[in-house]
């Protein structure tokens, strides 16, 4: 265990950045941390959390409720959000070792980027983030890539299968900002997915609860339930392709799989779903047939989405192509 006071020795006061990326063990003394644009909006309680790696969460709020921790020499809620240039008092608490980020630096194609934001197109297959038997994902390794970005956050998430546009913010504003916009309904997100058999309608809404359980094999999984979350997603008919129909699905709420269960309970497969698709299609389309090439992956990519820049507050819509494999799947498809 180290002592975390070593890395100022000669003052007690330091920036919020520098803390983050010690490999912190024990703090000796109290410390004194001054908030830098990075963590300007946060509630301290998060921010605690955030900084008190190894700390027991109770642990953490109890020196809130105690007033140990104090901003500006003065006790606050654990409501208070940070403004820059507070001062923060965090006293003596053991935090455990940091572990080395050991991802392999990795970008990936960048659609936008500025001060602000970074949106890019993530490949189907790839994690957003480790956990779960994975040991890292984008944001692991785009950190690795960019170790002098100050801050860098998911903004929202997309299944590993799930290919297209992926958010994250490059300043804790932006992040707070764009969370708000997506709790008030205020983006609007659409994927492009192919399905088996012939839909109906040109425009439909489907609008059923889902409920997330773990299932006995410990897979995270979503199922339509009366007392489950609200989801609505509306479907666009694109074109049809043989026995198959490309949808654009328009997310009017962000529930786990909920485009793959909406499509299940109503009787469609996405092509490629090991989760909710039909496994005997699946496996068909794993081999060439005909003129009909293979898809070795799920049919489901995040094309399209339009918010507020989080610092301009001008209306945005980012576009992401089809990736090359799905459309040359679709193109095969056509052949005769």
């Amino acid at each position: 265990m180290k002592d975390l006071a070593k890395f100022n020795s000669k003052s007690p006061e330091k920036n919020v950045s520098n803390l983050e990326h010690s490999a912190s063990a024990t703090v000796a003394q109290v410390q004194m941390l001054t908030i830098s644009e990075e963590d300007v909006g946060q509630r301290i309680d998060n921010f605690l959390l955030k900084i008190c790696k190894g700390v027991p969460k109770s642990h953490v709020y109890q020196i809130l409720r105690s007033g140990q921790v104090r901003v500006n020499k003065g006790r606050i809620d654990q409501l208070y959000r940070l403004k820059q240039g507070d001062v923060v008092r965090v006293p003596p608490v053991r935090m455990a070792e940091a572990k080395p980020n050991h991802a392999p630096g990795a970008e990936f194609a960048i659609l936008f980027e500025d001060a602000h934001l970074l949106i890019i197109d993530k490949p189907s297959g790839v994690a957003v983030h480790g956990g779960s038997g994975i040991s890292y994902g984008v944001i692991e390794q785009l950190r690795a890539a960019r170790p002098d970005a100050k801050f860098l956050e998911l903004v929202h998430r997309l299944d590993r299968e799930t290919s297209g546009i992926l958010l994250l913010a490059k300043k804790r504003s932006a992040l707070t900002n764009l969370h708000e916009q997506m709790r008030d309904g205020l983006t609007d997100k659409r994927y492009l997915t192919l399905i088996q058999g012939e839909w109906k309608n040109q425009r439909q809404h489907i609008k059923l609860p889902l409920h997330k359980y773990t299932a006995a094999d410990g897979e995270r999984r979503v199922r339509v339930q009366a007392d489950g979350m609200a989801s609505h997603t509306v479907f666009t008919l694109l074109r049809r392709y043989g026995e198959f129909t490309l949808l654009e699905a328009e997310l009017k709420t962000g529930r786990t799989h909920q485009i793959r269960v909406h499509l299940s309970a109503s009787g469609f497969a996405m092509a490629g779903d090991d989760k909710y698709g039909d496994f005997a299609l699946n496996r068909q389309l794993l081999k060439p047939q005909g003129s009909r090439i293979a898809l070795k992956r799920m049919f489901l990519h995040a094309h399209q989405i339009t918010f507020t820049h989080p610092d301009s507050g001008s209306p945005m819509t980012v576009n992401a192509a089809l990736p090359v494999d799905c459309e040359q799947f679709l193109m095969s498809l056509l052949e005769k």
